[in-house]
């Protein structure tokens, strides 16, 4: 029996008015919605002023973080979120006057998807918005919304509800201004013109509304680097904190910042310059900085009209090309090559810092998604490619000993590339990683399922046997190391697989290295780095890390790599035993039986080792799923990662020492 085909009709098909389409699909429109998507809102908004100082209106930008009003609640909204974020701009203020649709201009920003000045030239030649969603989108997503603009000595004010007017657009005087919003609307009074924008998280689309404060200062300051002389101020009403931001030398003064704590080469090389389509005669803006030091690990930050690209695009591709063309001429021209040598552009990119950003009309912006993550314009890879190759062959041919230096960088790594891939290649024929047997050492899991099996890696054959015999056998394999392992921050391939612990590791894991690594092939899905509550073990662990770090970081960010948390004391009251893992846990434990049994005896003792733990300690303690404590290891911010294992792992002394110096009683870094 055929079974009956449903019906599709007109009735079937809906439309969903307004702002729906952001509510029903908000991922579509802001990426996410975890603290991600979350941080994304405060971005949309925050760019929308920066809009107004690229088209050259406005040099003051403020945003505020604070509790939500409860009076808020009066106002007959429901499921606010705890934290509401205000951004204040002096810009011209968003037009308020009657729009053709028959509602103001500013509700119409504010309501409509696909609205605003970004799509005509005249009013922004450069923005970071896209489609016209930012501000509508991020009013639908806001349990409640407010919008004052000052224009003509007057403010006009209108609040919303995940994205419906609850008024039409009405002018306010100044004391209903100063009585909604406080001591943020001073600085706002102030102003000849301007635009105040303040919205609280929708509980129901978001899995958390509390926004990170570090986040939120990280995005200011990036927008800082990138707009010389444009002043920002960060409020934390909540934690009563106040910072502001100011580079003067903008993307020069960033890749001093990303080259901090590395030995550079060379001082940093900076350019603009406007570019124009000889066809449309639209123009494109450029800047672009960079400097090379003496990593082996490239770190390019790519803008088009401040909304970062981490997955680059046109823009960048712009500048490798012209870069590999201008070194190339000028190593050839001194004579700084041997016969036969040449370089790639993998060569070209170790220990190059760059930033380039570019500043291009709204309309004709093209990204790969709305998230805006790679740029696709084919115009913006002609503008980069032409204003970088003339500045940066100028600049060669007047800094002889920078050109020197870069030159001899790029012959370095070709150098070293070549002898890696020698060294590696003989490994491979030696069948050492590929198709060899597992490491006699690896005591490994019954299982041969990767997601169900872990690895412990353990420094010391005494916490190793213990581990082997309190293990479960059917997923837990242990591979113990001897002593420490090899600093791997500036280590390469080969030096990495003539090493006897390395080498054993990776054939362990399963996943292979560099060219061969094939993560589908990793025979373990929880990677546990277990040491010494001490320390010589958390400098052990340190040296894990950065070997997952650089040189196997698509283990990290699968989340397959964890950091074990073994007890530090134990501490006994009879036949009752608890284990803490610091000092300060510790003294409050003690404390606390104190006065819940004055008087009894109490036996601390701190464990030194792993090795000091018999198996059924170790297990219960360290590794079994139920009772446990591990860290799974995560790269929340790629850059400040970089910046803490260069710090912390490379050779330069003296930014290490500051660094210590500086954090030594903290209990997390804030770089």
């Amino acid at each position: 029996m055929t079974a009956a085909i449903p019906s599709y009709q007109a009735s079937d098909i809906k439309v969903l008015e307004g702002l729906e389409p952001v509510r029903k699909r908000p991922g579509m429109y802001i990426g996410s919605t975890d603290t991600k998507g979350l941080h994304h809102l405060a971005k949309e908004i925050l760019d929308n002023a920066v809009d107004e100082a690229i088209a050259g209106y406005g040099h003051i930008i403020r945003m505020y973080r604070s509790n939500t009003p409860e009076a808020y609640a009066g106002f007959g909204v429901k499921e606010l979120g705890p934290e509401t974020i205000t951004v204040i701009d002096n810009g011209r203020g968003i037009p308020v006057e009657m729009h053709p649709s028959g509602v103001s201009a500013l509700e119409v920003v504010m309501t409509k998807l696909h609205a605003g000045g970004k799509f005509e030239e005249t009013a922004y030649k450069a923005s970071g918005g896209l489609h016209g969603v930012g501000s509508s989108a991020v009013n639908a997503l806001s349990s409640y919304m407010q919008v004052v603009v000052k224009r003509e000595n007057a403010y006009f004010y209108q609040a919303y509800n995940r994205g419906v007017p609850k008024t039409a657009v009405q002018e306010i005087p100044a004391k209903k201004l100063q009585e909604l919003f406080q001591d943020r609307a001073i600085e706002f009074m102030k102003q000849k013109t301007g635009t105040l924008v303040e919205f609280v998280p929708d509980p129901t689309i978001f899995s958390t509304t509390l926004f990170g404060k570090k986040t939120l200062k990280q995005i200011i300051k990036d927008r800082a680097y990138l707009m010389a002389g444009i002043y920002f101020q960060f409020v934390d009403e909540i934690e009563k904190t106040e910072e502001h931001f100011y580079f003067e030398g903008g993307i020069q003064s960033l890749v001093e910042h990303l080259n901090g704590a590395k030995k550079v080469l060379h001082d940093v090389f900076y350019t603009n310059g406007e570019w124009e389509d000889e066809t449309t005669h639209k123009k494109i803006g450029c800047e672009i900085a960079l400097q090379y030091n003496d990593t082996y690990l490239e770190k390019v930050d790519s803008y088009v009209n401040v909304i970062r690209t981490p997955d680059g695009g046109t823009h960048v591709n712009g500048l490798r090309l012209a870069l590999g063309r201008v070194v190339r001429e000028y190593a050839e021209k001194n004579g700084l090559m041997k016969e036969k040598e040449a370089f790639t552009a993998e060569d070209l990119r170790e220990g190059c810092t760059a930033v380039v950003f570019v500043k291009m009309p709204a309309n004709d912006l093209q990204f790969e998604s709305q998230t805006k993550a790679k740029l696709n314009n084919s115009e913006a890879q002609s503008a980069v490619y032409q204003i970088f190759k003339e500045a940066f062959q100028t600049y060669l041919e007047e800094n002889p000993a920078a050109g020197k230096m870069i030159v001899g960088k790029v012959m370095l790594s070709a150098r070293a590339r070549l002898a890696a891939r020698a060294a590696k290649d003989a490994v491979v024929r030696k069948g050492v990683l590929e198709g060899a047997s597992l490491p006699g050492k690896l005591a490994d899991c019954q299982s041969r399922k990767p997601e169900d099996s872990e690895i412990y890696i353990v420094e010391g054959d005494s916490a190793g046997g213990s581990a082997k015999q309190g293990r479960d056998r059917k997923f837990q394999a242990i591979f113990p190391l001897r002593g420490k392992i090899l600093n791997t921050e500036r280590a390469r391939l080969d030096k990495l697989v003539a090493s006897e612990e390395i080498k054993n590791l990776v054939i362990a894991l399963g996943a292979g290295i560099g060219e061969t690594f094939d993560i589908e092939k990793l025979r373990y899905h929880r990677i546990i780095l277990m040491n010494d509550a001490d320390v010589d073990g958390e400098h052990i662990t340190t040296l894990g890390l950065t070997l997952f770090f650089r040189h196997l970081p698509e283990l990290v960010k699968a989340g397959h790599l964890y950091v074990a948390l073994p007890p530090l004391y134990k501490l006994t009251t009879g036949k009752d035993s608890q284990y803490v893992y610091s000092d300060e846990e510790k003294d409050e434990l003690v404390a606390k039986i104190r006065k819940e049994k004055p008087g009894v005896q109490i036996g601390v003792q701190r464990y030194k080792g792993l090795g000091e733990m018999n198996p059924e300690q170790l297990w219960s303690t360290t590794m079994n799923p139920e009772t446990r404590i591990v860290k799974k290891i995560t790269i929340d911010d790629a850059e400040k990662a970089d910046k803490a294992f260069s710090i912390l792992m490379g050779d330069e002394v003296p930014p290490r020492k500051k660094f210590i110096q500086t954090h030594a009683k903290m209990a997390e870094i804030d770089t």
